[in-house]
């Protein structure tokens, strides 16, 4: 492991967070991913051990936790199954992150409370069938009628809505004006009439979360429930992704490391030409390059964690580190599949697996692309 000054607190919580993951997750993890299908056991385990409120203060109901532990329990959990991991980064790092940020008073007792007490799961709905990387190009609108705002549109590849109690949901409120001006957030209960969430989306990877596409037909909701004021809505979303690429890096690391460690303990007992394959120099030299590169995007995610705990200006950091894990991971992964060989590409071995839940770590939250986009906007202006 990487030396790492963890406090003794972080160290428990580590610990905590691998101990669930090895005893709990693991062992439904491949079943979730054949039914495509998340495991509300676990998830109501996790909620009672007060894993949905870990960054959150205790006065809200959350666990009274740091950022650098939460992106410890994403790469402990993304070890052995990347659909849990991704249930937890959304309603944490988006939605209830948000709020906490964005809300006043009354709206964080109303909306975060149950959120960081782990009694309620949220979601996040920006990206529209039409604009995913171009957020600017949304359609769906929020009118004003009256103490109401009225949406009219729809969202999808929006994690957790299959069971998801809060939606928090971006819409235009001025079309006269580019989106980054005339877009706002509200706050929206599931059971408000008109709010339809389609099946799940039939995907690659992830296959245990749940991911819809989501309608919204004359939604009515209280001018009361608008997180932050009216217009401020495109920068809420993009600071709310700021923050969750720290922990989609921390579930690249996650993923990768979980995937080295299962290949080693294959090759170590799998022999061919008379000795096992770790013998071979080639087999060495690169897991010995590939533990290198997880340990590089380790501590990359464990500043810019450190950074937004620390309230410093994170951005940079966590674009980086998102950056460099995604792109890790995923030639770890494919490097774990071609050591295991044949066997690496069978659905009995967890390497298959990651293999097609790794690629989605280049997608959201911001595409490879966009994260360079966002370092280089940094560095030039």
């Amino acid at each position: 492991m990487v030396s790492f000054q963890l406090t003794e607190d972080q160290k428990e919580m580590q610990e905590l967070f691998r101990k669930f993951a090895q005893d709990k997750v693991a062992k439904v993890a491949e079943e979730m991913d054949e039914k495509e299908e998340m495991n509300m056991d676990i998830i109501a385990e996790m909620k009672e051990l007060g894993f949905f409120g870990i960054p959150f203060s205790d006065e809200i109901g959350g666990a009274g936790m740091d950022v650098l532990t939460y992106a410890l329990m994403m790469e402990e959990i993304s070890k052995v199954d990347a659909s849990t991991s991704i249930t937890l980064s959304v309603h944490t790092s988006l939605c209830a992150s948000s709020i906490e940020e964005f809300a006043t008073p009354e709206q964080k007792e109303k909306w975060l409370r149950p959120l960081a007490d782990g009694s309620k799961i949220g979601c996040f709905g920006l990206t529209e069938p039409n604009a995913g990387s171009d957020v600017a190009g949304a359609v769906t609108t929020a009118e004003k009628d009256g103490d109401f705002y009225v949406i009219n549109g729809a969202k999808i590849f929006t994690t957790n809505s299959g069971f998801a109690d809060t939606f928090l949901v971006f819409a235009l409120t001025d079309k006269s004006v580019p989106a980054h001006k005339g877009m706002s957030a509200f706050l929206v209960d599931r059971n408000t009439p008109g709010l339809e969430v389609q099946p799940d989306i039939k995907r690659m990877g992830i296959r245990a979360a749940s991911n819809a596409e989501v309608y919204y037909n004359n939604v009515r909701v209280p001018a009361a429930d608008m997180l932050g004021k009216e217009g401020t809505g495109f920068k809420i979303a993009m600071k709310a992704l700021d923050g969750g690429r720290i922990g989609i890096a921390a579930q690249s690391v996650g993923i990768a490391q979980g995937a080295l460690d299962e290949a080693i303990k294959y090759c170590k007992e799998r022999k061919q030409f008379g000795k096992p394959i770790t013998a071979f120099q080639n087999t060495q030299f690169r897991m010995a390059e590939d533990q290198a590169m997880i340990n590089a995007a380790r501590l990359l995610t464990w500043q810019a964690a450190v950074a937004k705990d620390n309230h410093e200006n994170y951005n940079f950091l966590a674009a980086q580190a998102k950056l460099v894990a995604a792109t890790v991971a995923n030639d770890v992964c494919r490097h774990a599949v071609q050591y295991m060989g044949g066997y690496g590409y069978c659905r009995e071995y967890g390497v298959e697996r990651k293999l097609r839940d790794v690629k989605i770590t280049e997608i959201y939250e911001g595409t490879s692309e966009v994260m360079k986009m966002v370092m280089s906007g940094s560095m030039l202006r």
